[in-house]
Formats: C-alpha cells, sequence, structure tokens
C-alpha cells in the first residue's frame, strides 16, 4: 500500500463493497430515525392530550391529532391549581441549586485539577465515593437536619439536598487536567497574576463549555426532584412542580387532560434550556477526559 493508498480507496474502487457500506450506513439511518420517533411519540402524545377532551383521551385507538382541539384543560389547571406557584418554586430551586453546583464544581475542580497532593487525592476519592451512595440512605438524616435548621417548606431547606453534585466536580477537574495547560497558568503567575486572578480570567473562561453541560445537568437534576421535595414540603404554596403534578392523580383515577396540559407547560423552561446550550452541553460532555 503507497503512502496515499487507504482503505477508503479500497472501498471507492470496489463496487461490490461500496454498495455494501451505503446500505449499512443507509440501515443504521433508518434505524436511528426511527428509534429518534420512538423516543418522541410519548412528548407528542402528552402535547395533543393536553389538547383534548376527556371523551377524546378515552377513544382506542387513540389519536394523534385533536378532533376537537380545546384549551378547557389549561384554563383548568391555571384556575383551580397554584401551578405558576409551583413552577415559580421549582424555578427559584433549580436556578439557585445550578449556581450553587457549577460554582463548587469550578472551584473543587480546579484545585483538585491543578494542585495535586495525598491529600487532595484521598478528597477526591471519598467525593467520587459518594456518587455511589443511594439518596434513600441519608435522606432521614438529612430531614431532621433541615427541621433542626427550621428550613422545613422553603426553597432553603430544599437547597441543602442540591448544593455539590459530585459528578460536577469530577466533569471539571477531568477538563481542568486535559484541556487548560499548566504552561498557560504559570505564564500568568510569573507576569505577577494571583490565583484568584488566575481562575477568574484564565480558568473560567476556558471552562465555558464543560460549566454550560454541567449547568444543564444541575437544572434538569433539581427541575425534575421528587423524592427530596416531597419530604421536605407539607403545603401546596411550597410544592415544586414534580410534587404538584402528582395531586392529579388519586388512588383510583388520574386527570389525564390536566395531567397532560400542566406537564405540557412544565416541559417550555427545561427544553428552553436546552436547545439554547445543547452546543455546549455536547462539546462539554465530550471533551471530558478520562484518562489520567
Amino acid at each position: 500500500m503507497t503512502p496515499h493508498h487507504s482503505a477508503r480507496d479500497d472501498i471507492v474502487g470496489d463496487p461490490s463493497r461500496l454498495l455494501k457500506v451505503r446500505l449499512t450506513n443507509l440501515a443504521i439511518d433508518a434505524f436511528l430515525i426511527a428509534f429518534g420517533l420512538a423516543m418522541l411519540m410519548p412528548l407528542v402524545f402528552l402535547v395533543a392530550n393536553a389538547f383534548k377532551t376527556p371523551q377524546e383521551i378515552l377513544l382506542w385507538p387513540p389519536t394523534v391529532v385533536p378532533r376537537d382541539p380545546t384549551l378547557e384543560n389549561f384554563k383548568s389547571v391555571l384556575s383551580e391549581t397554584p401551578l405558576l406557584t409551583w413552577i415559580w418554586n421549582s424555578l427559584l430551586f433549580a436556578c439557585l441549586s445550578t449556581a450553587s453546583i457549577m460554582a463548587t464544581s469550578a472551584i473543587a475542580g480546579y484545585i483538585l485539577g491543578k494542585f495535586p497532593s495525598k491529600i487532595l487525592t484521598v478528597v477526591f476519592a471519598i467525593i467520587l465515593a459518594t456518587a455511589i451512595i443511594p439518596f434513600e440512605v441519608y435522606m432521614i438524616p438529612l430531614y431532621f437536619q433541615v427541621k433542626a435548621l427550621g428550613a422545613l417548606n422553603s426553597v432553603g431547606g430544599l437547597l441543602v439536598g442540591y448544593l455539590v453534585m459530585s459528578f460536577g466536580i469530577f466533569l471539571i477537574r477531568q477538563n481542568v487536567i486535559h484541556s487548560i495547560p499548566d504552561e498557560l497558568l504559570e505564564a500568568a503567575r510569573i507576569d505577577g497574576a494571583g490565583e484568584f486572578w488566575v481562575f477568574f480570567y484564565i480558568v473560567l473562561p476556558l471552562l465555558r463549555a464543560p460549566l454550560a453541560a454541567l449547568g444543564v445537568l444541575a437544572f434538569f437534576q433539581a427541575w425534575t426532584a421528587f423524592t427530596w421535595p416531597l419530604i421536605v414540603s407539607s403545603s401546596k404554596t411550597s410544592y415544586t412542580i414534580e410534587v404538584g403534578l402528582a395531586l392529579f392523580q388519586t388512588g383510583f383515577t388520574v386527570d389525564v387532560g390536566r395531567l397532560s396540559a400542566a406537564s405540557a407547560v412544565v416541559l417550555i423552561p427545561s427544553v428552553t434550556l436546552f436547545v439554547f446550550l445543547r452546543r455546549h452541553f455536547v462539546q462539554g460532555v465530550a471533551s471530558t477526559g478520562l484518562k489520567e
């Protein structure tokens, strides 16, 4: 094989192999498209059910496009439940949790990545070990701590369990190690820059993509939280949206129409966030190195 000869040239020069490769790629593309459509179908039916009457929701086979669209489900949800209050509680909780996780992960990831020592190696191992401990193991002691602080039925009580993310620290540490050269930091220090200046003006701008990815993950984690908000909140006005949605289901019935309408409204913030940050999210996750 000549230096300029490649396996691709062999495929192009062989019509049968070229046809086989194209058919394989076509089959893979068809499978991925079908899989993607299958994943979207629950979302399509959820939005469709939000505009259906109770009678049409019970039809079999179900209709994808509502025959007689109505906004009664949305009007009922907004007038009979504190939906906007639940959404505000979730937004405040998710935004504060995301800010805390991004800040703690950035600081801890930088320290653990650029100031190696035996003590910090042990600390990092402990942080990773906490990721495998189920929340159910420590949620009761955490509840009593929140109760002792008088933070039940408040956003502060919700935040106690969502201030730090061990995966976030791991994500930022790996990006710090593999994406930020030591020579760049040393050059800034030689020029007289202090550690705070180096962190805020050099490290943070270079961590924009992984921090965006972490922000999306942290927001979704808090936005979809159910168990902890259910334990901490006991009044309807302090519920998050996930806890509020559970009220549409009773022991014997499920109000599908109103539940679908409320869920459709709840999807708007999370989908909007992902649409605007999807490039940073993919780039941040893809750039995470796994080798030491």
